[in-house]
C-alpha cells in the first residue's frame, strides 16, 4: 500500500484547482487520480469559448482554461495517474483503484478531495415511450463525438432540454451542417444560461418551445422521427390534442445532470436530497472527517469559474487538515433555503473557524425579477437580518452567489463561545415577499 497526504479523485476543473491550491498551502505529497486518458475532464471537449471571464478575466475555450491549471500541476510536480478507475473509498480514507499498468492499487490518504463531477440523465431516467433505435444521444456524448472523435451524430436533429450543453450543441451541429429543427423544454423557462439561449439559438433562428416534451420516438434501426406535445403547466402531462410529429434522424437529450456520488455513498458520506451531492461545511469538508468535496460532485454549476473558486477552498482546507489536526469547539450554523430558494451550499457553517469571507451558492425555484435576496441568522423563533442584496433577475438556470464576511455572521450570533456545537442556529436565505420591506 502506498500513502499520500492528499488524494484528489478527478482531474476536471475542480480536481485541478483543488490540487494546485493544496500545493500552494504547503502540502507536496499529492496524487490526482483520473479515469480518462488525459487531464482536464469535461473541459477538453468544450472547444467553445466563454470560459474564464471571471476567474482569468479572459475569454477562453475549455481546453485553454484547463491548460492553465494543468500547467500548474505539472510545474509543481504533482503526481497523477491517468486511465485509472477508483473502485472504492472508505471512511478511513483508504482508496482502491485499478489500471492496466499496475493492476489493483491500495492507496492510503490523510485527506481526500472528491472531484468526480457529474453525469447526464439518459432516456431511461425520463421514460420516453417508443422503439429503441440508434441515433439517440446525450448532448455531452454528441459533443465528444463531434469535438474529440470527429464523428457527426446525424443531420436532422431534435434536442430535448435546454440545458447549457444542449444549447451549445444546437449551435455546434448547425455550424457543422446539421439542421437543428427545434429545442423542446418541459419547463416554462430554460435551464441554461441566458447568453447561451441568445448566442446558440436566437442567433441561428433555432426555435425553442417551452412547456413541451417528446411523447414518442419512431424508427427501427435508426430514429426516423418523434412526436412532441405541449404539457399542462401544473402536472406536466402532455396535452393530447397538441401532439405533432416531426421527422429527424437524431435526438439529443439535455435533460439534466446528476453529481457522481457512488464513491461518496460508499464512504458513508451524507448526501443532500436536493443537490444530490455531499453535505459540506464552509471548509468544503463532508460529513466524514478528512474527506472534502467540490465542484459538480457537490452541486451542478453553470460557470467553471465558480467551480475553480469553490475547489480552491476545498484544496486549501484539505491542506490545513493534513498540516494541523488542532480542534476546538465551534458554533454550528445550518444554512436553510427559504422562500423561493431551492438549496444553499455549503449546508453547514462554523463562524468561529471559517475564513474571513465565505461564498454561498444557491439556486432559485422560479424566475424572479427586481427582487431582493435576504439573509437572516438566529433561531427559528428569533431570526436576525444580516445581509440583503437586490437582483434584477434570478432564474433557476443561473446559479446565484452571495459573499458574506465572517464578522457579519458573528454579529448576528449572541451565543457564548463555550456553548455546545449544535445550537439550533440557522442561516436562512430567501427571496423577500412583496411588500415585506417598509423602507422602500
Amino acid at each position: 500500500m502506498v500513502g499520500y497526504d492528499i488524494v484528489v479523485i478527478g482531474s476536471g476543473p475542480a480536481g485541478l484547482a483543488a490540487a494546485a491550491s493544496a500545493y500552494k498551502e504547503g502540502v507536496k505529497s499529492i496524487l490526482i487520480i483520473e479515469r480518462d486518458r488525459e487531464l482536464g475532464g469535461i473541459l477538453q471537449q468544450c472547444i467553445h469559448n466563454g470560459f474564464g471571464l471571471f476567474y482569468f478575466t479572459q475569454d477562453l475555450t475549455g481546453p485553454e482554461y484547463a491548460t492553465r491549471f494543468i500547467e500548474k500541476v505539472k510545474e509543481n510536480g504533482i503526481s497523477y495517474k491517468l486511465n485509472t478507475m477508483v473502485l472504492d473509498i472508505t471512511s478511513e480514507r483508504k482508496i482502491i483503484a485499478i489500471n492496466k499498468e499496475e493492476g489493483l492499487l491500495e492507496i492510503q490518504a490523510k485527506a481526500v478531495i472528491l472531484a468526480m463531477g457529474c453525469r447526464e440523465r439518459t432516456r431511461g431516467s425520463i421514460n420516453i415511450s417508443g422503439t429503441r433505435p440508434a441515433g439517440i444521444f446525450t448532448a455531452g456524448m454528441a459533443q465528444r463525438f463531434v469535438n474529440m472523435e470527429g464523428y457527426m451524430p446525424g443531420k436532422e436533429v431534435v434536442i430535448l432540454g435546454s440545458g447549457d450543453i444542449g444549447l451549445i450543441m444546437a449551435r455546434r451541429l448547425t455550424l457543422e451542417g446539421a439542421n437543428v429543427k427545434m429545442v423542446l423544454e418541459l419547463l416554462p423557462y430554460s435551464s441554461g444560461l441566458t447568453r447561451n439561449i441568445v448566442q446558440c439559438l436566437q442567433d441561428y433562428n433555432i426555435p425553442l418551445y417551452f412547456n413541451h416534451t417528446i411523447t414518442k420516438i419512431y424508427g427501427r434501426d435508426r430514429v426516423t422521427g418523434i412526436s412532441f406535445a405541449e404539457v399542462d403547466i401544473k402536472d406536466k402531462r402532455p396535452i393530447a390534442e397538441t401532439e405533432k410529429e416531426v421527422a429527424c434522424d437524431t435526438l439529443l437529450l439535455a435533460v439534466g445532470l446528476i453529481p457522481e456520488n457512488e464513491l461518496s455513498k460508499k464512504a458513508g458520506i451524507e448526501i443532500d436530497p436536493i443537490t444530490n451531492g455531499p453535505v459540506v461545511n464552509d471548509r468544503m469538508e463532508t460529513s466524514v472527517e478528512g474527506i472534502f468535496a467540490s465542484g459538480n460532485v457537490v452541486h451542478v454549476h453553470d460557470l467553471v469559474d465558480n467551480v475553480s473558486k469553490e475547489s480552491e477552498v476545498a484544496g486549501r482546507n484539505a491542506a490545513k487538515y493534513v498540516l494541523s489536526h488542532k480542534k476546538f469547539p465551534s458554533i454550528k450554523v445550518k444554512t436553510v433555503a427559504g422562500h423561493g430558494v431551492l438549496y444553499v451550499v455549503p449546508q453547514i457553517i462554523h463562524p468561529q473557524k471559517m475564513e474571513e469571507e465565505i461564498t454561498l451558492y444557491l439556486r432559485v425555484k422560479d424566475i424572479f425579477k427586481d427582487q431582493r435576496l435576504m439573509i437572516t441568522i438566529g433561531t427559528e423563533q428569533n431570526p436576525k437580518p444580516i445581509h440583503s442584496i437586490k437582483r434584477l433577475i434570478m432564474a433557476p438556470g443561473e446559479m446565484q452567489s452571495i459573499n458574506l464576511k465572517r464578522e457579519q455572521i458573528l454579529k448576528g450570533i449572541h451565543v457564548n463561545d463555550a456553548a455546545g456545537i449544535d445550537t439550533g442556529l440557522k442561516l436562512t436565505v430567501y427571496i423577500e415577499a412583496k411588500g415585506e420591506r417598509k423602507d422602500e
